[in-house]
């Protein structure tokens, strides 16, 4: 059993819970997420089944889509709606379009983030939630980002009360803290904020639409095989350029075999060789020997 359950996990679950279940409901061990989603964030969370999470890192590393809301007036703990109050300053006027437009703007692109207390990074081997919940504050390596889009959800022309809200749309690289963003946009705006709610819209390749909840995942299989909710490993390297190899080549490349460079080879950085249709390596430009090609991961070698 091979190949990716594209995942809708709900709020309240760990990403450690949906796997732990889908080991349980699928009858197989070798099951690995994508990338964690903090409990209180819905969303789309891809599963790798069997060889399929020799992909996993690839679906890790791709981009990310959410809609998120920010509230502004108070800012927490956690940055998120889960903490404590740490900062209260009623907003007193009324913030337009415009100005919120403008900072989403701003913070398009490359950017720098320090990864707030309350998240699984680890500093000195202990991660940083576990020195949070003890009341340490400890130094963070901040750490670039790409905002690939960034904009707002919804229509007004002006947000008004003592603590408004307005939902967002943003497109990111792996490591971004959307949270953060919320609290940055606060903080550009002049007022302590925090993000009121967070939900994954895409990751990778992977949307809503390609979903299934435990729920239904568990239900389907009352009157389907498991293979049969499974979407092929291949899916997980959609972003990758494809070099279809004949039977030669494919048993020198299922056994790890380094390659003279074809000509017409692509010159993305990395390269899935295909052979009948299977993805069965992951092929890249040597590092120091100029014609030749090596393999990143070989994911079939029988």
């Amino acid at each position: 059993m091979n190949g990716i359950l594209p995942l809708w996990k709900e709020r309240g679950m760990t990403s450690h819970d949906c796997v732990f279940k889908l080991r349980k409901l699928l009858r197989t061990k070798k099951v690995g997420h994508t990338g964690t989603l903090d409990p209180e964030v819905e969303g789309v969370l891809p599963i790798c089944i069997g060889r399929a999470t020799k992909v996993a890192e690839y679906i890790t590393d791709s981009g990310k889509e959410y809609v998120g809301e920010v509230t502004l007036g108070f800012s927490t703990t956690t940055e998120d709606a889960t903490g404590e109050k740490v900062e209260e300053a009623p907003v007193e006027r009324s913030i337009t379009r415009r100005e919120v437009e403008e900072v989403l703007g701003a913070m398009t692109g490359v950017i720098r983030q320090t990864p707030p207390m309350f998240s699984a990074i680890k500093v000195n081997g202990k991660r940083l939630y576990e020195y949070a919940r003890q009341g340490i504050e400890v130094d963070r390596p901040s750490r670039e980002v790409t905002i690939h889009h960034f904009e707002i959800i919804g229509e007004w022309e002006t947000l008004e009360g003592e603590q408004p809200s307005f939902t967002f749309k943003v497109g990111c690289s792996k490591g971004t803290y959307v949270r953060t963003l919320a609290v940055e946009i606060g903080q550009r705006l002049g007022y302590p904020s925090h993000m009121s709610s967070l939900t994954r819209t895409r990751s990778a390749s992977f949307v809503k639409e390609d979903c299934l909840s435990l729920a239904q995942v568990e239900e389907a299989l009352k009157t389907s095989q498991p293979e049969e909710l499974l979407i092929p490993l291949e899916f997980g390297l959609s972003h990758l350029p494809k070099w279809v190899i004949n039977d030669t080549l494919a048993l020198k490349v299922k056994n790890g075999a380094r390659l003279e460079e074809p000509a017409e080879w692509p010159q993305e950085e990395q390269v899935m060789m295909v052979h009948e249709g299977k993805a069965i390596a992951i092929y890249q430009h040597h590092p120091s020997k100029g014609g030749i090609i090596k393999p990143v991961k070989v994911l079939f070698n029988d």
